[in-house]
């Protein structure tokens, strides 16, 4: 109540329009304020690949960073217990595939990763570029990823790797060989495991 009088006294609702006019224009365009930007921007050297959508990335420091790729979602790969040597969670079909690929683009190769976020795993999300690819849009327009929607709402790559997924169904690229492939997603929330 009390602010509402200050501004009914000290700001016309004409100067109250030109001052949200300012911030917009200081700003930029209201529309792309909540799109996802990257955060920073790593250099470095892939040491490691986990899977088809995770990677460890040395920087010029020496830091190892733990790195899950930003907007899609690749098909799991079996667990093995790292004492005994059992698969202690089962994978999914084409995961070994999607591994593959990623580790064959990546694995010890000098990369530009934008860190768009933090997962609840501490891991980095990120865009990788090599040699100016985006590699998660390869991983999806090469059948080897799902465009992970629910991760890409107001992101500048939404429309763009959903419409690579779509081309790569189209062309039963990868996973989109088998009849009715289960997204990772589904997958684990099965598997009680979710993410």
């Amino acid at each position: 109540m009390i602010l509402q009088q200050f501004i009914e006294k000290y700001y016309s609702p004409r100067s109250i329009v030109l001052l949200i006019l300012c911030i917009i224009a200081i700003t930029g365009n209201p529309g792309t304020l909540s799109a996802k930007k990257p955060i920073r921007t790593i250099e470095g050297i892939v040491t490691s690949v986990t899977d088809g959508d995770t990677v460890q990335v040395k920087d010029a420091d020496g830091t190892r960073v733990k790195i899950r790729l930003y907007g899609i979602d690749a098909p799991e790969t079996e667990k093995k217990n790292r004492k005994t040597g059992r698969i202690s969670k089962r994978g999914q079909p084409w995961g070994r595939e999607a591994w593959k690929a990623l580790e064959k683009k990546v694995l010890r190769k000098k990369v530009k990763v934008d860190v768009m976020d933090r997962d609840r795993y501490k891991r980095l999300v990120c865009i990788i570029w090599l040699d100016g690819r985006n590699i998660n849009r390869e991983m999806v327009s090469e059948g080897h990823a799902w465009a992970y929607k629910q991760y890409l709402k107001k992101s500048p790559y939404a429309s763009e790797f959903i419409r690579e997924e779509g081309q790569a169904r189209e062309k039963k690229l990868g996973i989109w060989k088998e009849p009715n492939p289960q997204p990772p997603w589904e997958f684990r929330h099965r598997k009680g495991k979710g993410r």
